[in-house]
């Protein structure tokens, strides 16, 4: 491919989207569509969230089932990508002098096959995941991101998995189309910013909104937003293919950063 490729936030939400056929996944499945072939896909997943920056980088990274709860068939479920040790090692070179381990036992999280399931069904791109540091302010993941950026011109895509709003204890699994004011507000916050190129205010997320702390009660769903906007160039548009909120306190917004020919998104 050439050009630059386009960098992606997914609002992942259960991992029962994997399976099911809904507003979002027809999304997710459009977009994969309209986007160029990656060469690869670099995946800041919200599930690898540890003590330290590790990268993915084996040749085949294993399918992670890291949940419990759910239906066999979701167990069962495998998403077969390669890996990417050369992006992998290309990875520790931008990233440089961070100390960035050279995992061989994570794999592929659900935080990235569910999404990826539907953008690339076929599972013949190369996937690599880069871990969140859990010891980090939020700075420190957005300059992490701002180091990454040259992938986007070597073919790489840069995918985000996580959940603006992500709150398990407050869900409403009564009512799925509810959304509670906070949860809306906080988001809308959000939203404005990223149309505003508003980083610092994204990067300080605790200060959008009194009530932050209910749509963030802990920080690993949000921070993969950080890596995708610290990429944006400053001629491209944002733009959001995906919106809602499901079960009340999980928001489904999914950030296009750059254009994806053909694909028209809505901007408020």
């Amino acid at each position: 491919m050439t050009g630059r490729m386009p960098a992606l936030f997914v609002g992942h939400g259960s991992p029962m989207n994997t399976l099911e056929d809904n507003r979002f996944t027809a999304a997710w499945r459009r977009i994969g569509q309209a986007l160029p072939r990656p060469a690869a896909v670099l995946v800041v997943s919200a599930h690898w969230y540890l003590r330290g920056t590790a990268v993915t980088a084996m040749d085949a990274p294993r399918t992670i089932h890291d949940f419990q709860g759910f239906p066999q068939e979701l167990f069962a479920f495998r998403y077969p990508a390669p890996g990417s040790p050369a992006l992998a090692a290309r990875v520790r070179e931008l990233l440089q002098p961070l100390e960035v381990a050279a995992d061989h036992s994570w794999g592929i999280d659900h935080g990235a096959w569910s999404v990826l399931a539907h953008l690339f069904p076929a599972a013949d791109i190369p996937v690599v995941q880069l871990s969140i540091d859990r010891t980090r302010p939020a700075r420190f993941h957005f300059e992490t991101g701002e180091r990454l950026a040259a992938l986007r011109d070597e073919g790489v895509l840069i995918l985000g998995s996580g959940n603006v709003v992500h709150n398990l204890g407050m869900l409403r699994w009564d009512a799925p189309e509810a959304a509670y004011d906070w949860a809306q507000r906080f988001e809308q916050a959000v939203k404005d910013r990223l149309l505003q190129r508003g980083h610092a205010a994204l990067v300080n997320w605790e200060q959008l909104d009194a009530q932050a702390r209910l749509a963030v009660p802990t920080p690993e769903h949000y921070l993969p937003l950080l890596y995708c906007i610290a990429v944006q160039r400053e001629d491209e548009p944002v733009s959001f293919p995906v919106e809602g909120m499901d079960m009340g306190s999980l928001s489904m917004l999914t950030v296009g950063i750059g254009a994806i020919r053909g694909l028209q998104f809505p901007q408020p």
